[in-house]
């Protein structure tokens, strides 16, 4: 059902998906909560942090402070039936022990010949727009969407920890910086509009500046 981490037949997708959709709304979008129990105290990053191999030790720290063995990782986009399957013949989900390395994580969702235009393009770090990485307890998460170039993550079980995954990961944002400085320039006139900005705040701030 796998190889080197990643699903390559319909079951071995479908049950990342199940997995995955018990933490995340699926066809949900920023602003709007894409985690099903809601969010407390989360961090923003930026896409690219999930395609990158060094990012790896981050999500598996994240694993393991709930007790999972392994990781999963679901791109949402492009649709599977309309992109993935059609022209590349492959299932977009990846599975991963927390004590894989930084090199499977690459092997699952990179590319391994930068002279090879094609697996350049199909693999899961280029190709993908939205990906959520969770584990089997549900309890922390994962969610990026390449326009507009952030990601959230959720799930810290203390301020102590969330404070030194921050450090030793980072850098990170809360939701006001994001606003800040980071969601402007996806927006035309460099400027986010005010309800996708309550929006946000409302999905992911502070609880006290929730409406």
């Amino acid at each position: 059902m796998t190889e080197n981490g990643q699903a390559v037949d319909r079951s071995g997708y479908l049950e990342i998906r199940s997995r995955v959709a018990t933490t995340f709304h699926l066809d949900a979008r920023f602003p709007d909560q894409v985690f099903t129990g809601g969010v407390r105290n989360p961090l923003f990053g930026d896409f690219a942090d999930v395609a990158d191999p060094e990012f790896w030790p981050a999500l598996s720290a994240m694993a393991q402070w709930h007790g999972d063995t392994r990781v999963g990782l679901l791109v949402l986009g492009p649709d599977l039936d309309e992109c993935y399957l059609p022209y590349r013949g492959t299932f977009p989900a990846v599975s991963l022990s927390v004590d894989a390395d930084e090199d499977e994580y690459w092997a699952a969702i990179g590319w391994d010949d930068d002279n090879d235009d094609r697996r350049f393009v199909d693999s899961i770090a280029v190709s993908s727009r939205v990906v959520a990485v969770t584990g089997p307890s549900g309890k922390w998460g994962c969610w990026g969407e390449r326009d507009p170039e952030i990601a959230v993550h959720h799930g810290f079980p203390d301020p102590t920890t969330r404070t030194e995954w921050r450090r030793r990961f980072g850098p990170f944002d809360e939701v006001a910086e994001t606003l800040r400085f980071h969601l402007p320039v996806t927006f035309r006139g460099s400027t986010v509009p005010p309800e996708h900005a309550r929006t946000l705040t409302a999905n992911y701030g502070p609880e006290d500046d929730r409406g």
